[in-house]
């Protein structure tokens, strides 16, 4: 490119397109994305209520992460607190009754975390909480279920409390003792669920935090603090972009999980998976759910030798190209092929199937084929 070719592509970035461009030129590639992300903030019309452009707004705070350096992110992001309106909704009560908080939002919250000050920050974390407890009281009870009884499925007991009883077997074993005149069968056997309360499997969840994946990053979050309460396993949680950051020792509170990401950014799950090597401690006991669209801006070959080795140790390997509930997402299709070419299952996975897909790797199960008994569409 030229040095004239060169400044008139720096004009044409700063003045903006439609009447403001005088330049001529037109942009193409990462130039023309780096514009949209600016006209997004600096041209467009935009009013304080988020109800129907949180997606949006998440999506371009980690998009801007991508396209230019930390010192610009950081003036975007405070820009952006005051043009979107999200600085006057979070400092005005009033504001925050009329939207309704959802994942989006959250994400978007996260997103701008490092540029709010303390007193929108805790009106922020008030939100957070919000959507948090809602989603922890609709997911946790389906997930501990899932996990510990395909835990204990296997180890029968025949003294059970209870809460142990596997009635189904019970009423089996004991039809022969069905009484016609009272209509009921007495148990004079009563089978059980063993209980068992050393880990018996490592879950380690190993997240993309790059802006694409916010809603997952949300999901997954919540979804590792559940697990890591269930006493019979394990959890490790993993979140990356360009680097890893271990975020195990936060899983008591969700909350505190999530402000522990940064939303945004390039994407090395090559390092991801080098970090997370280092937690496997018994393969054939390892669950590894890898949660990512696959873009890779590492090493993508590296990746795809340490993911061969993971499962060539034993190591179970699942990926999940979104954990959430917007439907079919994008990805990666090269590389989700060469995955499942040695066994990776990659498809996408709503939380409320989630628990049963952890119940299935627990118990062992084909993957691919509980995946297509309910109609998931797996990456070939």
């Amino acid at each position: 490119m030229s040095a004239n070719e060169e400044q008139l592509r720096r004009w044409r970035l700063i003045l903006g397109a439609n009447d403001a461009d005088g330049t001529g030129y037109q942009l193409a590639g990462l130039d023309l994305q780096m514009d949209r992300a600016l006209e997004a903030l600096y041209d467009a019309e935009r009013s304080g209520n988020l109800s129907g452009s949180s997606p949006k707004i998440a999506r371009w705070l980690g998009d801007i992460r991508t396209y230019f350096p930390n010192s610009v992110v950081r003036i975007m992001q405070q820009d952006a607190l005051e043009r979107l309106g999200l600085k006057q909704m979070l400092l005005e009560p009033e504001m925050l009754e009329a939207v309704e908080p959802d994942v989006h939002l959250v994400s978007t919250l996260l997103s701008l975390s490092r540029v709010m000050p303390n007193k929108t920050k805790e009106t922020a974390r008030m939100v957070v909480r919000k959507v948090v407890d809602e989603l922890e009281r609709k997911l946790a009870n389906p997930l501990r279920q899932a996990v510990t009884g395909s835990l204990n499925r296997s180890v029968r007991n025949r003294r059970p409390r209870h809460n142990e009883i596997d009635w189904v077997r019970t009423i089996r074993a004991n039809l022969k003792h069905y009484q016609p005149e009272y209509k009921t069968i007495i148990p004079e056997t009563r089978l059980g669920f063993g209980r068992r309360t050393t880990a018996l499997r490592d879950i380690i969840l190993c997240v993309d935090q790059s802006g694409s994946m916010a809603g997952s990053v949300v999901y997954s979050s919540i979804m590792a603090a559940v697990l890591a309460s269930i006493r019979s396993v394990r959890t490790s949680l993993v979140v990356f972009d360009t680097a890893v950051v271990d975020l195990t020792e936060l899983l008591e509170d969700p909350v505190e999980v999530l402000f522990g990401t940064q939303l945004g950014g390039g994407t090395d799950i090559n390092r991801a998976l080098g970090y997370s090597q280092s937690l496997v401690r018994d393969p054939s006991d390892t669950i590894f759910i890898l949660i990512t669209d696959l873009y890779e801006g590492g090493n993508a070959e590296e990746m795809l030798k340490r993911a061969a080795t993971l499962v060539s140790s034993g190591v179970q390997l699942i990926t999940l190209l979104a954990l959430d509930d917007k439907g079919a997402p994008g990805f990666n299709q090269n590389l989700a092929s060469k995955l499942a070419a040695f066994g990776v299952p990659c498809f996408a996975c709503s939380p409320d199937v989630y628990p049963d897909l952890m119940a299935a790797a627990i118990e062992r199960r084909n993957i691919m084929q509980w995946a297509a008994d309910r109609s998931i569409v797996v990456a070939r």
